[in-house]
């Protein structure tokens, strides 16, 4: 990161999602169809089974914290022996909601049962600090362990609050990243009424004919750590995050600022905190919701900041959907495995490219592309911005 001291390495990650469990699975959906008919997409048949010690541990955490537990675990395995001292190895993890399924299931139980019949569970199974923390008792970290909860900029905005605890020497590693399981029938119904649900049940980022999200989940954790700490143990190094930053619209609750002005912005800062200039970037993974007003937005700031139809540009909601606080963490997770498989997913769903958006958007058939650094962008309800830069290990 510019200027900041350490370089930031990133030695693990690892991946739950409904079109896959495993980094690996998960490559395999990005390249298959998108989501059709639905209002969310979710993880079919879960079982939570291989990462507890018993069904009983396992019925004591929401589905938002067993996606991070799965996710984590696979990103410590691939990480190996990381043998950094505990208290300077921090977990930064993001959600936008936390444990709304329980809530909902405890209201009902608490409705039709009496308040004595709710679960004393209930408060740490909903909170939304819970994925975060089930990573660092699992794993021993105590280092700092904080929660982001800026909407669906979250897992982006942990990433980028990660890699600067490493650069600024305040950690040695971290585990960072995003959960997210949200798709009751109550929040489906809210997001409906406020038309930012696709009436169609098609996720098309960037297409002509966009009319909103489909609702997604999953989890994506990450092992950082410094570059010279992953050298002196012989880790394997997969990437590096160059950059990020954060910022705010000011604008509206919903909608993003006109042209895009908050996320040009952010853009701009990601890139001065990586010391590249704009034609330093060889991808955008988009924020890409398929919304009318989020994906013209991004388009016109991606357009200004980078040039018209410069730089590719995909988004894998059409295949995820939009997994709000755990989107930053997985879109990380889709510019890791680009860059290992040399080859940029299509953005599933987008059939007819929307003519007034002046970007190259990847769509149809992977591309082929020489790895190179990657801006990788998420914007929330609230007005926040996001965007983190990471690049092959050099």
């Amino acid at each position: 990161m510019n200027g900041s001291g350490h370089r930031v390495a990133i030695t693990g990650f690892g991946v739950v999602a409904p079109c896959g469990i495993g980094k690996e699975a998960y490559w395999r959906g990005l390249l298959g169809p998108g989501v059709t008919g639905a209002k969310s997409v979710e993880i079919a048949d879960w079982d939570p089974s291989p990462w507890y010690a018993s069904p009983k541990e396992s019925r004591r955490a929401d589905r938002v914290e067993q996606y991070a537990i799965a996710a984590a675990t696979e990103a410590f395995t691939q990480a190996g022996e990381i043998g950094a001292d505990p208290s300077r190895f921090g977990t930064i993890f993001a959600t936008g909601i936390g444990g709304l399924h329980t809530l909902e299931e405890q209201i009902q139980v608490r409705l039709d049962k009496g308040e004595r019949r709710v679960s004393p569970f209930l408060v740490p199974m909903m909170m939304a600090n819970a994925p975060g923390a089930a990573i660092s008792m699992r794993f021993g970290l105590r280092g700092p362990n904080e929660t982001i909860c800026t909407a669906c900029a979250a897992g982006t905005h942990a990433l980028g609050y990660a890699a600067r605890l490493i650069a600024w020497g305040r950690c040695d590693a971290v585990a960072t990243g995003g959960s997210e399981c949200a798709a009751t029938a109550t929040s489906l119904a809210g997001f409906g009424n406020m038309t930012a649900l696709s009436s169609s049940g098609i996720s098309r980022p960037f297409d002509a004919k966009r009319d909103g999200f489909v609702m997604g989940e999953g989890a994506a954790v990450f092992i950082l750590e410094r570059w010279d700490h992953a050298v002196s143990r012989g880790a394997t190094i997969l990437g590096e995050v160059l950059g990020a930053a954060s910022n705010a619209d000011a604008h509206h609750i919903t909608a993003p600022s006109p042209g895009g002005a908050g996320a040009i912005e952010c853009m701009r800062l990601a890139l001065d905190d990586a010391g590249l200039p704009p034609s330093g970037i060889a991808l955008v993974n988009a924020h890409g919701t398929s919304t009318p007003l989020n994906d013209a937005a991004e388009a016109e700031a991606i357009a200004t900041v980078f040039g018209a139809r410069t730089v590719p540009v995909m988004s894998g909601k059409g295949v995820t959907g939009h997994a709000l606080g755990a989107a930053g963490a997985l879109e990380a997770a889709q510019v890791m495995l680009s860059i290992d498989k040399r080859l940029i997913p299509p953005t599933a769903g987008t059939t007819e490219l929307d003519a007034s958006l002046a970007i190259d958007v990847v769509h149809g058939a992977p591309r082929e592309w020489t790895p190179g650094p990657a801006i990788s962008n998420n914007f929330g309800f609230g007005g926040h911005n996001g965007s983190v830069i990471i690049a092959p290990a050099v």
